[in-house]
C-alpha cells in the first residue's frame, strides 16, 4: 500500500509535529490534567487503526464522539487506512439515519462507555467509487439550499485552512487552545483539531460547557486561545466573582453575529478584545478582526484571512466570491457548480464593504442559521403537520443576539396550544432544530399570486410580539 502520508499534508506534517514534541503534552482536561502526549497519540492511532481492518479504502465512516480526547487518534487512524471521516454532531435517530444513508456511510463510530464502538452499515457496491479528485473527507451541510449534503474535502483543502486560521490569528505551539466548541462542526474542527496536529498547538477538552466551569478550566488550564460563539462571551460577561484569567490572550467568537453590546460587557470585565471570525463549511475561514481596538460593530467581521481573496463587486451590499486553496472540490451528492467549484465559493450571505473591512448584512436563501448550523425550515414544517389540529405551518428565522438567528413557527390549526406543539418539537427534533416560540394564527396570509414570504411573516411576528399572549 501507498504510504497514505504522500498524498495527505496533514499526516504528513502530523509527522513532523510528531519529530519535533513527542514525549511532551498535547491534550489536557479541564482541570489541567495531561490525557495525551503527542507520541500518545500516535500510539493509540496504530491501536485504533485495527477497528477498521475489514472496511475498504475509500469508506466513508461517521464519527459521532463529541469533544473526545481521541478524536485526533481516531482521525489519524482513518487517514492511515484511506478512509473518509464524517464528523457527526448530536441529532436524533431519524436525522442520523438519513444523514448516513445520504453520505454512503459503511461504519459509524461512538463512544459509549468512554470507549470507541464501531458499528457496521450494510452499502452499495458503488459506495466507495467518487468522482475525481477522490474525497479524504466529508463535511455536513446544507449548502446554499436547504437539502442536508456533504461538502468534498482532500487532506490539502483542509492544511491550507489550518495554515491560513494558524498564520492569520497567530497560533503557535507556545498556545493552549481551550475547546468547549463541537469538534465536529467544521469551525471547532479547523480551529482546534487541525492546528493541533499541524502546527502543535496543544489543546484543553472540555465536556462541560456551563459558564462557571468555562472560566474554571480557562483558569486552571492556563489556557492562551479560547475560540467560542457570542452566547459563552455573553454569558461569561454575566458572571460574578469571575477568576482572573492572566493567560488568555487572544478570544475568537463565531458561528452568528457578534453583537457589540454582549462584545463589550465581556471586554469591559475581563480586559479582552473578543476577534469576530467569518467562515463557511466549505471554504474554511473567510474573514477575521486582527486588530486589538474594542471598537465593536453589529455585523462586522474583520478583512479577509492570509491565503484568501474575496471578490465584492461594489460599496453595495451584495453575494462576494470566495476563492483559497482551501475551499472545498464540491456537494455531494447533488452538485452545485454555480455555488462551489473549481476552488472558488459564493456564500448564501449578503456582504457590505466599509473603510474597516467586510460586514455581513443578511442572507440570500431562507436557510436558518442557528449559530453557525444551517436549518431546512422544509424539515421543521414536515414534522409540524404531523401535529393533530395543525392546518399549515411555516418557520422563519428571526434575529437572535446570541445565536445569530432562531427558528419561529406559523401555525393555522384547531385546537392547538403553543406549549403542546413546543413539547411535541422537542420529541421529534433536535434541540437546536425546535422553535423558539409558536405563533399561531387564524389563517397564514399569502400575496397576492397566493404565495407565502417568510420574511413578511417574520416582521409580522416581530410587529405581534408584544400582543401575544
Amino acid at each position: 500500500m501507498t504510504d497514505p502520508s504522500a498524498e495527505n499534508p496533514v499526516l504528513a506534517a502530523w509527522q513532523n509535529t510528531l519529530a519535533r514534541f513527542g514525549p511532551h503534552p498535547a491534550i489536557f482536561s479541564p482541570s489541567d490534567t495531561v490525557l495525551r502526549t503527542f507520541g500518545q497519540i500516535e500510539l493509540e492511532a496504530s491501536k485504533v487503526g485495527g477497528l477498521f481492518e475489514e472496511l475498504p479504502p475509500h469508506s466513508v465512516v461517521g464519527v459521532q464522539i463529541g469533544n473526545s480526547e481521541t478524536w485526533p487518534e481516531l482521525l489519524l487512524a482513518l487517514w492511515q487506512r484511506q478512509l473518509i471521516p464524517l464528523p457527526l454532531g448530536d441529532m436524533g435517530q431519524t436525522e442520523l439515519a438519513y444523514t448516513l444513508g445520504t453520505c454512503r456511510a459503511a461504519a459509524l463510530v461512538t463512544n459509549q462507555d468512554g470507549s470507541l464502538t464501531v458499528q457496521r452499515r450494510t452499502v452499495a457496491e458503488e459506495a466507495t467509487c467518487w468522482p475525481e479528485p477522490v474525497p479524504q473527507f466529508l463535511k455536513l451541510t446544507s449548502g446554499t439550499t436547504s437539502t442536508p449534503r456533504a461538502v468534498r474535502f482532500r487532506a490539502s483543502q483542509l492544511f491550507a485552512d489550518g495554515e491560513n486560521i494558524c498564520t492569520t490569528m497567530g497560533l503557535t505551539e507556545l498556545d493552549v487552545n481551550y475547546g468547549v466548541i463541537p469538534f465536529s462542526h467544521s469551525y471547532g474542527f479547523s480551529n482546534l483539531i487541525t492546528p493541533l496536529l499541524v502546527r502543535g498547538v496543544r489543546l484543553v477538552v472540555s465536556h462541560d460547557r456551563m459558564p462557571r466551569a468555562i472560566l474554571d478550566g480557562l483558569a486552571a488550564t492556563k489556557a492562551t486561545v479560547f475560540p467560542a460563539t457570542p452566547v459563552f462571551f455573553q454569558k461569561l460577561a454575566e458572571l460574578s466573582n469571575a477568576p482572573e484569567l492572566p493567560s488568555l490572550r487572544r478570544c475568537i467568537s463565531a458561528g452568528a453575529p457578534l453583537a457589540k453590546q454582549a462584545a463589550g460587557m465581556f471586554s469591559a470585565k475581563f480586559g479582552l478584545k473578543i476577534h469576530t471570525f467569518y467562515g463557511s463549511s466549505e471554504c474554511g475561514g473567510i474573514a477575521y478582526d486582527a486588530s486589538e481596538e474594542r471598537n465593536y460593530e453589529d455585523g462586522f467581521v474583520g478583512t479577509p484571512m492570509q491565503g484568501v481573496e474575496i471578490e465584492h463587486g461594489s460599496q453595495e451590499a451584495g453575494p462576494i466570491q470566495v476563492r483559497s486553496a482551501a475551499v472545498g472540490d464540491g456537494y455531494f451528492p447533488t452538485e452545485d457548480r454555480e455555488t462551489l467549484h473549481s476552488g472558488r465559493f459564493v456564500p448564501a450571505d449578503l456582504v457590505q464593504r466599509g473603510e474597516r473591512g467586510l460586514y455581513l448584512v443578511g442572507r440570500t436563501s431562507e436557510v436558518i442559521n442557528v449559530a453557525g448550523r444551517k436549518l431546512n425550515p422544509h424539515e421543521v414544517e414536515a414534522r409540524l403537520a404531523e401535529f393533530p389540529g395543525v392546518r399549515q405551518a411555516v418557520v422563519f428565522g428571526v434575529e437572535s443576539v446570541l445565536r445569530g438567528e432562531e427558528p419561529v413557527a406559523c401555525i393555522a390549526g384547531d385546537n392547538i396550544g403553543r406549549e403542546a406543539i413546543l413539547r411535541f418539537c422537542q420529541e421529534k427534533l433536535s434541540s437546536w432544530q425546535v422553535p423558539r416560540d409558536v405563533w399561531l394564527v387564524g389563517e397564514i396570509p399569502t400575496n397576492e399570486r397566493g404565495k407565502i414570504s417568510r420574511r413578511t411573516l417574520a416582521e409580522s411576528y416581530r410587529a405581534q410580539l408584544p400582543n401575544l399572549s
